[in-house]
């Protein structure tokens, strides 16, 4: 059994799942992969969510979900079913369950897929801590037991899938107490339930393993295959994949790039949603963008390979940068602990004012770089630069395979004293596959989260400005040099009691000078408390236009009217002493 997650670093191969219908769609198999997104409208609002449904359908979406908080909302799912399917849409629905199972059982009779969150389906979150006993977690899971399986014989009887969801920012104050708040947690949350279904004999069964740190989903969803693998081959089953919580614009598309684009290249991902706080129908583009290299059909290089080292460049489930030594280039010092630098064409840099620019000017030129240019797979070119002292290197242009594993296999040969320059394409000019930002996001973001890469170079984006502001928001996505204030935001759902688009564009223009602050802008206390413990402050839906502020994961601030509510973060933010006034 590999000790990795995927067949080989180097190497597209599709990850092979059994097929699981959802209605009359396929997902995994040899089917491709599908782009399904949410509806932001009242679930009781029947009108609404047919109108926002068709819209998605048109704009190509294959699988729509709607929440369902209760059982009464559970049961509108009837009309609007009815009433899509009256106007000729056969999109397949997903009612997204939390808290509730009777309302589970209920949305159960009238769509065709079940998302059920495994870390609140009857656990309720009230981080406290508890040492428990083996005994008592047995309990624990009994009572799991018995509140799962009428869903799942339900399921079973009326052909209904359903999605094992976990969330990094709800799991179970068991499972928190046990594993900690770690991918191995969001892991065993998810197969906690997947054992019992798999006891009645169902297995129309989809996961994902979500988070808002970008870092945190990519080693989930490679532990959760490579431990699926272990349980054996008949625990093929399909992944959805999504990063949690992106939040808007480029910043949103190039985090939802990293993550989602990472496991497509190992071949992991049957199903994805790229989630925007935008209105729904903008998710669905980026999301065929990035899966259009990866569904069946597409071609990928499959050039002979060196002999391989016997250990992978990069531990997959657990996040270290190569420790480089330290070497100079033009004035900057590029390594192990030095920030990882963003590089432009000097025609590039020279067009730009670092006046200007201030924090988001290229720190070198590619020309001043000096990069050593190799094909990872001549050996004799490897072997040079095994023999020569520090310097920095890249993947040479033209070099037909794959950036990532390109840059994977160089990292993996070349001794770790050598620097590396990522690109985010090999073939200047010619490369359309993916725009700037996703090419940015999928092509250096995703090995950036693996700890490989000291300096980044950006060509895909023409405007010097943009490719500059490109570089460093695909460091900040990475979560590996921040320049800016940070922001987690929902797309919101029918769930959220006020307009997060508007809040957060708001939120945005207040505080969007406050480098390195990170900020949680919430619909509901689903996700809420359980992300925002990796951010400095929340802002969370709590009643209809009512909002509660937090610290961390601790509420200090509740029941402020909206429209006061963002004067009152910043008040927040003074007292704990990271306000600076903007220039």
């Amino acid at each position: 059994m590999s000790t990795l997650h995927c067949p080989s670093l180097y190497r597209y191969n599709r990850r092979l799942t059994r097929e699981v219908r959802v209605g009359n769609l396929g997902l995994g198999g040899n089917n491709p992969i599908r782009i399904q997104s949410m509806l932001t409208s009242d679930t009781l609002d029947t009108e609404g969510c047919v109108r926002e449904a068709l819209a998605l359908a048109e704009s190509g979406c294959e699988i729509i979900r709607l929440t369902a908080q209760t059982k009464v909302y559970a049961a509108n799912l009837e009309h609007i079913a009815r009433e899509l399917r009256a106007a000729g849409c056969q999109v397949p629905l997903v009612a997204d369950i939390h808290f509730k199972p009777d309302a589970a059982m209920e949305a159960a009779k009238w769509v065709e897929k079940i998302r059920v969150n495994p870390g609140n389906f009857i656990d309720k979150k009230k981080f406290v801590e508890r040492d428990y006993t083996d005994l008592e977690y047995e309990e624990e899971l009994e009572k799991l037991r018995t509140a799962f399986t009428p869903l799942v014989l339900f399921c079973k009887e009326h052909g209904r899938a359903m999605r094992l969801g976990a969330n990094h920012g709800s799991l179970s104050d068991r499972i928190l107490n046990r594993y900690g708040d770690t991918p191995e947690g969001m892991v065993e949350s998810a197969l906690e339930f997947a054992r019992i279904a798999r006891e009645l004999d169902y297995h129309q069964l989809v996961f994902s393993m979500k988070s808002s740190n970008v870092k945190v989903m990519i080693q989930a969803y490679r532990l959760l295959v490579r431990r699926l693998a272990e349980e054996g081959t008949d625990w093929n089953y399909p992944i959805h994949l999504g990063v949690t919580e992106a939040g808007e614009g480029e910043d949103a598309r190039i985090k939802s790039a990293t993550g989602i684009g990472s496991l497509l290249a190992d071949g992991i991902g049957d199903t994805l949603r790229v989630s925007l706080t935008e209105d729904p129908v903008y998710e669905i583009a980026p999301g065929f963008e990035l899966a259009a290299p990866y569904q069946p059909g597409a071609q990928h290089p499959d050039s002979p390979l060196p002999t391989l080292p016997e250990h992978p460049p990069f531990n997959p489930f657990s996040y270290s940068k190569r420790k480089a030594d330290i070497i100079t280039r033009a004035g900057v010092s590029l390594g192990w602990n030095e920030p990882v630098r963003v590089v432009l064409p000097a025609q590039a840099c020279q067009a730009l004012s670092p006046a200007e620019m201030k924090d988001f000017m290229p720190e070198i030129s590619y020309e001043d770089c000096a990069a050593v240019e190799v094909d990872p797979r001549d050996s004799a070119a490897i072997a040079a630069l095994a023999e020569a002292p520090a310097t920095l290197a890249t993947v040479a242009d033209g070099v037909d395979m794959p950036v990532v594993q390109a840059f994977r296999l160089l990292a993996a040969l070349l001794p770790a004293r050598h620097s590396i320059l990522l690109k985010d394409t090999l073939m200047p000019g010619a490369d359309t596959a993916l725009s700037a930002p996703m090419a940015g996001g999928v092509n250096i973001g995703s090995l950036l989260c693996d700890g490989i890469g000291n300096a980044i170079l950006i060509r895909r984006e023409a405007d010097a400005a943009k490719a500059a502001y490109l570089g460093f928001n695909i460091l900040q996505a990475a979560g590996v040099r921040l320049s800016k204030t940070e922001y987690v935001s929902c797309p919101s759902c029918g769930r959220t009691h006020y307009n997060i688009q508007e809040a957060a564009a708001r939120i945005r223009q207040a505080t969007g000078h406050l480098k390195g602050v990170k900020i949680a802008i919430m619909g509901c206390i689903v996700n809420g408390p359980g992300e925002m413990s990796d951010a400095d402050f929340g802002y969370v839906g709590g009643a209809p236009n009512k909002i509660n502020l937090y610290v961390g994961h601790t509420p200090v601030v509740m029941n402020i009217p909206q429209e006061e509510a963002v004067q009152h973060l910043i008040q927040l933010i003074k007292d704990h002493g990271r306000w600076v006034d903007p220039t």
